[in-house]
């Protein structure tokens, strides 16, 4: 086996395994979907369920809903990591052996398309979710702990 063709192997693992980066990351944020609109569901149901010391179930399932919202944002910055940084580099690196660089003409092609268009990726649009959805169990939170203290 030639330099030129132990190159495009290892070429080849890279964007396989980015895609698969890729895939895991989907994967991770449908089950943090799936998550949360089970809280949201559980909480919806058990609304009027009362523990001990005057804990709720809304009290508990936000409590849990923002902390899952907390780690959806952690995973979706460390896949983002791996996946831009980490693999993307090496590829890039990689390319400028090769006769064409595909991965580096794609993200020039996204770079001039974000600048003109100024659109979110779809990494910014899941952090935005993430943070919506947080703000929103953090409002049940609050108003929940505010009729638990003062009512």
């Amino acid at each position: 086996m030639d330099s030129n063709e132990i190159l495009f192997q290892q070429y080849k693992l890279y964007v396989e395994n980015k895609e698969n980066f890729i895939n895991r990351s989907f994967m991770t944020n449908k089950f943090y979907m799936i998550l949360v609109f089970a809280l949201i569901l559980m909480m919806s149901f058990t609304r009027d369920y009362t523990f001990a010391l005057g804990l709720t179930t809304t009290l508990i399932f936000s409590a849990a809903g923002m902390g899952v919202c907390v780690l959806w944002w952690l995973n979706i910055d460390a896949y983002n990591f791996l996946i831009k940084v980490k693999l993307s580099k090496v590829i890039e690196e990689i390319e400028k052996s090769l006769p064409c660089q595909p991965y580096t003409q794609e993200f020039l092609a996204i770079t001039d398309v974000k600048k003109k268009k100024k659109e979110f990726m779809f990494s910014d649009i899941q952090k935005m979710l993430s943070i919506i959805v947080l703000l929103f169990f953090f409002v049940l939170f609050t108003n929940e702990l505010i009729h638990l203290l003062f009512v």
